[in-house]
Protein backbone atom coordinates (compact mmCIF):
# COMPACT_ATOMS: atom_id res chain seq x y z
CA UNK A 1 0.00 0.00 0.00
CA UNK A 2 1.52 3.24 -0.65
CA UNK A 3 1.31 6.26 1.50
CA UNK A 4 0.66 10.08 0.53
CA UNK A 5 0.84 13.25 2.42
CA UNK A 6 -1.10 15.89 0.88
CA UNK A 7 1.65 18.94 0.41
CA UNK A 8 0.00 20.98 3.43
CA UNK A 9 0.45 17.47 5.81
CA UNK A 10 4.12 17.47 4.97
CA UNK A 11 4.66 20.97 5.73
CA UNK A 12 3.27 20.55 9.25
CA UNK A 13 5.67 17.33 9.65
CA UNK A 14 8.87 19.45 8.57
CA UNK A 15 7.70 22.05 10.87
CA UNK A 16 7.05 20.16 13.89
CA UNK A 17 10.67 18.17 13.00
CA UNK A 18 11.87 21.55 12.85
CA UNK A 19 10.65 23.07 16.11
CA UNK A 20 11.22 19.89 17.78
CA UNK A 21 14.88 20.62 16.54
CA UNK A 22 15.08 23.82 17.84
CA UNK A 23 13.81 22.43 21.71
CA UNK A 24 16.50 19.73 22.00
CA UNK A 25 18.78 18.50 19.73
CA UNK A 26 17.94 14.92 18.17
CA UNK A 27 14.12 15.18 19.02
CA UNK A 28 13.03 16.36 16.22
CA UNK A 29 14.47 13.08 14.65
CA UNK A 30 12.61 10.93 17.29
CA UNK A 31 9.50 12.53 16.73
CA UNK A 32 10.19 11.70 12.74
CA UNK A 33 10.35 8.38 14.46
CA UNK A 34 7.54 8.38 15.79
CA UNK A 35 5.34 9.50 12.86
CA UNK A 36 7.65 6.45 10.68
CA UNK A 37 5.97 4.02 13.50
CA UNK A 38 2.23 5.40 13.14
CA UNK A 39 2.99 5.07 9.35
CA UNK A 40 3.90 1.63 9.37
CA UNK A 41 1.03 0.53 11.29
CA UNK A 42 -1.48 2.39 8.98
CA UNK A 43 -0.26 0.07 6.32
CA UNK A 44 0.10 -2.74 8.44
CA UNK A 45 -3.09 -2.11 9.80
CA UNK A 46 -5.30 0.58 7.48
CA UNK A 47 -8.50 -0.24 9.06
CA UNK A 48 -7.40 -0.16 13.39
CA UNK A 49 -7.49 3.42 13.69
CA UNK A 50 -10.56 4.86 14.70
CA UNK A 51 -13.17 6.85 12.55
CA UNK A 52 -13.44 10.18 13.28
CA UNK A 53 -15.13 11.49 9.95
CA UNK A 54 -16.66 9.37 7.63
CA UNK A 55 -14.19 8.00 5.67
CA UNK A 56 -11.45 9.48 7.95
CA UNK A 57 -9.16 8.17 10.59
CA UNK A 58 -6.48 9.58 13.02
CA UNK A 59 -3.70 7.42 14.25
CA UNK A 60 -2.22 8.58 17.53
CA UNK A 61 1.54 9.51 18.06
CA UNK A 62 3.03 7.25 20.97
CA UNK A 63 5.54 9.78 22.85
CA UNK A 64 4.33 13.41 20.99
CA UNK A 65 0.85 14.67 21.65
CA UNK A 66 0.17 14.47 17.31
CA UNK A 67 -2.18 12.36 15.53
CA UNK A 68 -2.17 11.54 11.46
CA UNK A 69 -5.42 12.66 9.65
CA UNK A 70 -6.09 9.64 6.99
CA UNK A 71 -8.22 8.40 4.76
CA UNK A 72 -8.15 5.39 2.04
CA UNK A 73 -7.88 6.24 -1.86
CA UNK A 74 -7.71 2.74 -3.76
CA UNK A 75 -4.62 1.26 -2.34
CA UNK A 76 -2.93 4.47 -1.20
CA UNK A 77 -3.80 6.05 2.23
CA UNK A 78 -3.66 9.56 2.16
CA UNK A 79 -2.29 11.91 5.12
CA UNK A 80 -4.32 14.94 5.71
CA UNK A 81 -2.69 16.27 8.27
CA UNK A 82 -0.15 15.70 10.74
CA UNK A 83 -2.09 17.75 13.94
CA UNK A 84 -0.96 18.96 17.44
CA UNK A 85 -3.88 16.92 19.62
CA UNK A 86 -4.06 20.19 21.79
CA UNK A 87 -4.66 23.21 18.79
CA UNK A 88 -7.03 24.21 16.88
CA UNK A 89 -9.42 21.01 16.98
CA UNK A 90 -10.21 20.22 12.93
CA UNK A 91 -8.47 22.63 11.29
CA UNK A 92 -8.03 20.63 8.62
CA UNK A 93 -11.42 19.93 7.35
CA UNK A 94 -11.15 22.04 4.03
CA UNK A 95 -8.75 19.65 3.39
CA UNK A 96 -11.33 16.58 2.95
CA UNK A 97 -11.98 17.10 -0.26
CA UNK A 98 -9.13 17.61 -1.80
CA UNK A 99 -7.47 14.14 -1.67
Amino acid sequence: MKVRFLTLAQQELDDAVAWYNEQVAGLGYDFLDEVDRAVRRTVAFPMSCPEIEPGLRRCLLARFPYGLIYGMEDDSIVVIAVTHLHRLPRYWTDRVGSY
